[in-house]
């Protein structure tokens, strides 16, 4: 198994992309194609003492930029790192692809590529939340902002089959994100898809509120991509935010900064449970293969464990076994 990693996607890359990768290498024993400059990764390679055996460098010269349409990137950059590492998927050199770039490129890219699973409209995002019973699947987060009622369900089957493989879940409990719990509730697209949900066999549990995410009362909570991706800016915002008041608290005094030493193990089991690192991205769901998106100014910590991640789907079979839901459950997408 290869991992092709977007070396030069993300705010700091390829510094950073270079230095998680070459740790993922080292811990998981992985490996890996840098795709970007050769020159410039090459020099941050250079600065690591890399276990050559495992990693390899294949040059491309052109970037997608962080603004850039995507459409703009299919159309003009033909050899963008993000394009040259899906083609690397494409064509068997690799089994997965690891980007911190530009998500609208990625999605694109991957989706012309790589093609959509039989069944699937659109692709979606699937981002992961900690919870009070440990981690909910929130799908979509940002990949489809006006959605139809059989994209939805969609995510829905393809997220059951996300948690049972990378999570070991047997029956996932599926929730549908709404303004309150009553099927009368939301919008006609939250309507409508409940009513596609409900016909299916797959453990739909109905409505849920904002406040039940973090709770964990649903394995897999369902929305479109608008309502997702506010969701997850607003948590990543929280957790932020509680983090720096929770720091200024603890610093404010001595028997402050006494009881924090006290409990020094208990925040940072805390930290390590609530931080996105852990996984380090987003798996792309509706693919003819493995796509992981992390966020642009992700640490090398989180680069590695997206590459452990990546590697973890490729070795379940994840996309034989979201092909396999689709086919039992819902209906094709249209031609």
């Amino acid at each position: 198994m290869k991992i092709a990693v977007d070396a030069m996607g993300g705010d700091h890359a390829p510094e950073i992309i270079v230095l998680g990768a070459v740790e993922a290498a080292r811990e998981f024993d992985l490996s890996l194609i840098l795709v970007g400059d050769q020159e410039g990764v090459s020099r941050e390679l250079a600065k690591t003492n890399p276990p050559s055996d495992l990693i390899e460098v294949c040059h491309c010269a052109q970037v997608a930029g962080m603004e850039e349409a995507p459409v703009e990137v299919l159309r003009r950059k033909k050899d963008s790192s993000i394009r040259v590492a899906f083609d690397l998927v494409k064509s068997g050199q690799a089994q997965a692809v690891v980007s911190a770039g530009n998500s609208g490129a990625t999605l694109a890219v991957g989706t012309v590529i790589l093609g959509r699973m039989e069944g699937v409209e659109r692709p979606g995002i699937a981002t992961l939340f900690p919870t009070l019973k440990g981690r909910t699947i929130l799908i979509d987060a940002g990949a489809n902002v006006d959605c139809k009622p059989s994209f939805l369900l969609q995510f829905a089957i393809m997220a059951r089959a996300f948690s049972q493989v990378a999570f070991q879940v047997e029956e996932p409990s599926i929730g549908l994100l709404s303004i309150g719990e009553e099927n009368t509730k939301g919008n006609d697209l939250v309507r409508q898809a409940h009513d596609l949900l409900s016909a299916e066999q797959i453990n739909f549990i109905g409505n849920i509120e904002g406040r039940d995410i973090f709770s964990g009362l649903a394995d897999v909570v369902v929305c479109d991509g608008f309502v997702g991706n506010v969701v997850l800016k607003v948590s990543e915002g929280l957790a932020e935010a509680m983090g720096i008041m929770l720091k200024e608290e603890l610093e404010a005094g001595f028997f402050s900064r006494w009881g924090a030493l006290l409990t020094l193990g208990a925040l940072k089991r805390f930290k390590k449970r609530v931080d996105y690192a852990e996984f380090g991205g987003a798996p792309l769901l509706g693919i003819n293969g493995v796509g992981i998106i992390s966020h642009g100014g992700s640490s090398p910590k989180a680069i590695k464990n997206a590459i452990r991640f990546a590697a973890e789907l490729v070795r379940g079979d994840v996309t034989a076994r979201l092909q396999e839901c689709l086919r039992r459950f819902g209906k094709a997408a249209p031609a």
